[in-house]
């Protein structure tokens, strides 16, 4: 008897692994992807951020590596997905297209497509035109927000959270001019990157951060439309946060709240994946989708990881992170 209660405790403890791994009922996912964020490689020496934070600037392409490695080594992914920041802004710009060629090339050393997100320190770094065809982005140039499905049951909107942004566009295009009066109106400081003074969710108005425009919004709609029709299941993936309960206040997206009034309107819409705050976060919305902020690669300490990937259910996504990125369950609310 006491070796039969040993086995059937061993049982239990094999199939409550199973279940906080990712796979209730024993089921096997769907398919399974990696996620990365905030590499923000450069070749300078460790500094850290405005708030204090250590950053490994150099570490933290060992760090991509590693998640390569890891996303080979697994049978099932389909994808990696990186949300945005593969290189810094402190990166000295007449090295700017060789780091960002160096990153790149180590996201093709995965066995599948990488699906990139642009980033604030990207367009530091490198204007639009030349940016978007480097990440092989699928974009409606010079925009950089398209959709993909790996499997009918399921489809993925990447967004562009620096639509309207004052980086990125030429200092004389609408955007940019549009994107500086606006933070002008909002943000009393000389430097617009700082949210000195600026209380609650006002502190979001930073250069740092951008918004999604009018043309975007209504293409958001119209895909979420037809994938509504098509009975799909979306995941939303932006570099910018877009719920404020899932990071701090001066990370969010501008008009969060124009985006997710369009997302809404839609039951297909499960969760939405972004990067851009360093230390992460994992709330549920009103109704219901979860919004993740998956924590950066940069601030990895030598020896530890921030990456992960994602295992995906019918009414399900698990994601199982490595060291510093939190291991996740959003299971739908409907």
């Amino acid at each position: 008897m006491e070796i039969l209660g040993k086995i059937a405790c061993c049982c239990l403890t094999l199939i409550d692994t199973n279940q906080r791994m990712g796979h209730p009922n024993g089921l096997a996912p769907l398919f399974s992807f990696g996620v990365i964020t905030d590499v923000q490689y450069a070749d300078i020496p460790d500094g850290y951020s405005f708030l204090g934070v250590p950053r490994y600037y150099r570490n933290s392409m060992l760090v991509l590596q590693r998640a390569v490695k890891k996303w080979n080594n697994h049978q099932n992914i389909k994808f990696s997905l990186n949300l945005g920041d593969i290189v810094d802004g402190k990166c000295p710009k007449d090295q700017s297209l060789d780091v960002i060629c160096k990153v790149i090339k180590e996201f093709k050393n995965f066995n599948g497509p990488t699906y990139h997100i642009i980033g604030n320190h990207c367009l530091y770094n490198l204007p639009r035109s030349k940016l978007l065809p480097l990440l092989s982005i699928p974009s409606h140039h010079p925009h950089a927000y398209y959709d993909f499905s790996p499997i009918p049951e399921y489809r993925f909107i990447v967004l562009d959270g620096y639509d309207i942004s004052a980086i990125g566009w030429p200092h004389d295009h609408p955007h940019t001019i549009q994107s500086l009066n606006f933070l002008n109106e909002k943000n009393p400081n000389s430097n617009k990157d700082s949210p000195n003074g600026l209380m609650n969710l006002e502190r979001r108005f930073v250069k740092f951060n951008g918004g999604v425009g009018e043309e975007q919004l209504k293409w958001l709609d119209h895909i979420l439309q037809d994938a509504e029709n098509s009975k799909q299941k979306v995941v939303v993936c932006c570099h910018v946060p877009l719920d404020p309960g899932s990071t701090s206040n001066d990370s969010i997206l501008w008009n969060y709240e124009e985006v997710m009034d369009v997302i809404h309107r839609y039951d297909c819409v499960k969760v939405c994946l972004c990067g851009h705050d360093h230390h992460g976060g994992h709330s549920v919305d009103s109704h219901g989708v979860h919004h993740r902020v998956l924590e950066a690669a940069l601030e990895c300490q030598p020896g530890i990881d921030a990456f992960g990937y994602i295992d995906v259910f019918e009414d399900r996504l698990s994601l199982i992170g490595a060291d510093g990125m939190v291991s996740s369950e959003m299971v739908f609310k409907r």
